[in-house]
């Protein structure tokens, strides 16, 4: 009887780097709760279900001192993966094809472990192992990502995917069903009137779908096994494998109402002093449909209030520009995101401009905290606050390592070779600071492979004419400045 074939070989998964799962935000979180995680310079990282490495490859292509290893139940992917390391020569990271119901101990410890977009996709019993995995291999001061789709918001999700399969009953073409799948939502839409709130609903999860593309749909609203849980029934089962709950890969938005004084004094008062409980009745209001949540090992003692000796041990960097703001002595701060800010406060002011000027590198704490005491800001309970909400805000991110970017454009532009390689088949690269770049532009997609160190800025503009000869010289010499600094910027040079 023939095997039947992985389906994440016969219809491949868009493998994509993934900011929360990096050592440096997991060890970031963990300093920020207390805790002592392993240098990221000096690390073993292991990601479970690791698709073709595309999360992985470039961690170990930027941090050469640590180790890295994954493993994944489909061979295909497994097998891109081994051929992009061997074309970047990395021998810090290790790729293999297993069964997570088959490894344990012969990996050996890890100080952080990955699983993203896998414990609400299997059965139960892989669910089980996965997170006696990690009660099993993580160190003693590890840290463990796991992504799952969460209650109540996944409710919704579950009830799409329901119809969905029921529309696709008996069709087994992977093409077929994701096309019959997608239109039986797109006749309930049309059968509901303007402005009714069930079809709202239906429409953007539609346009999730739509966006993430056949391949995506296929495999998670039309996966045979989808399992969303409660936080606390979550946190329950990690406990079961020595396991507690440390926090989420990102710091809630500042729109949550975890922050909203009256709301968390309501719901404070119900749940005592437990934090799982609080979280979970936050979940309610929030009606969260998804979770990146960090564990470490349940004899770790935490604490959650964020005091300065834990902010000393971080690198604070700011990626804002800073322009006039509306009101007089106010200056606006805007990432690139459209996430604006205005502030005449002085010691905010200084700081996000200093901080702007050293990005994409990081300062350490001791020059935040000289900044803000010229300021006439002590760093005690008011400046820890003024801080974490820039920090909530988004206008400044924490880092607990070095990352190898450039400190200002030079000569002779070096790009991450992970990034060059990466971009030959897609439309993004993902950065040394592990986020992605878009790179739709087939111009800018030539540009940065031509960035290997060896060009100045006339040879670039030969190696462009001589690409696109159809187009104007003087349009692809205006392109090269605001080209590498958009590059810079977003962290893909290398120091």
């Amino acid at each position: 009887m023939p095997t039947k074939q992985n389906p994440y070989d016969s219809v491949a998964y868009p493998s994509i780097s993934h900011s929360g799962t990096h050592p440096d935000r997991l060890a970031t979180m963990a300093i920020l709760n207390g805790l002592s995680p392993a240098p990221v310079e000096r690390c073993r990282v292991l990601e479970i279900g690791c698709n073709e490495g595309a999360n992985l490859i470039p961690m170990a292509y930027a941090i050469p001192g640590s180790e890295f290893v994954g493993f994944d139940l489909a061979h295909l992917p497994i097998e891109r993966g081994l051929e992009r390391i061997h074309e970047l020569g990395l021998h810090n990271v290790h790729l293999f094809e297993g069964n997570l119901l088959g490894v344990g101990g012969e990996l050996g410890q890890f100080d952080y472990i990955i699983a993203h977009g896998l414990y609400a996709w299997v059965p139960e019993p892989v669910r089980d192992r996965l997170l006696a995995l990690y009660g099993q291999l993580l160190t003693v001061n590890g840290v463990g990502f796991v992504s799952y789709n969460a209650l109540p918001g996944g409710h919704l999700r579950t009830m799409i995917r329901e119809m969905m399969l029921y529309a696709v009953e008996g069709i087994d073409d992977p093409e077929e069903r994701v096309s019959g799948g997608l239109e039986s939502l797109r006749l309930l839409i049309e059968a509901r009137p303007e402005g009714d709130a069930y079809r709202m609903l239906i429409e953007e999860q539609l346009k999730k779908m739509e966006k993430a593309g056949p391949h995506v749909t296929f495999h998670d609203e039309l996966a045979e096994a989808y399992h969303p849980v409660h936080f606390f029934e979550f946190v329950e089962h990690a406990r079961k494998h020595g396991l507690q709950y440390l926090c989420e890969a990102v710091l809630p938005p500042a729109t949550d109402p975890a922050y909203r004084q009256d709301i968390r004094s309501a719901l404070g008062e119900a749940a005592g002093n437990d934090i799982v409980n609080l979280e979970q009745r936050l979940d309610y209001l929030r009606a969260r449909m998804y979770r990146e949540t960090l564990l470490c090992r349940g004899e770790r003692v935490l604490r959650r209030d964020f005091p300065a000796d834990h902010l000393r041990r971080l690198r604070f960097a700011s990626q804002a520009t800073a322009t006039p703001g509306e009101e007089r002595g106010a200056t606006a701060f805007t990432l690139s995101g459209g996430i604006k800010m205005e502030s005449n406060h002085p010691g905010v002011i200084g700081l996000l401009e200093t901080l702007g000027a050293q990005w994409p590198n990081a300062l350490m704490f001791d020059e935040v905290e000289r900044r803000l005491m010229n300021a006439g800001i002590p760093l005690d309970g008011e400046g820890v606050t003024l801080l974490m909400r820039l920090v909530v805000s988004k206008m400044i991110e924490l880092r607990s390592w070095e990352a190898p970017v450039a400190d200002a454009l030079s000569a002779f532009p070096k790009a991450s070779a992970s990034a060059r390689r990466e971009a030959l088949t897609r439309m993004f690269a993902t950065t040394l600071l592990h986020g992605r770049i878009a790179l739709e532009d087939r111009v800018v997609r030539s540009f940065l492979q031509l960035l290997d160190g060896t060009r100045d800025r006339r040879a670039l503009l030969d190696a462009l004419k001589a690409e696109f000869p159809d187009m104007p010289a003087d349009e692809l010499a205006a392109g090269i400045e605001p080209g590498l600094e958009n590059f810079f910027r977003a962290g893909l040079l290398e120091a």
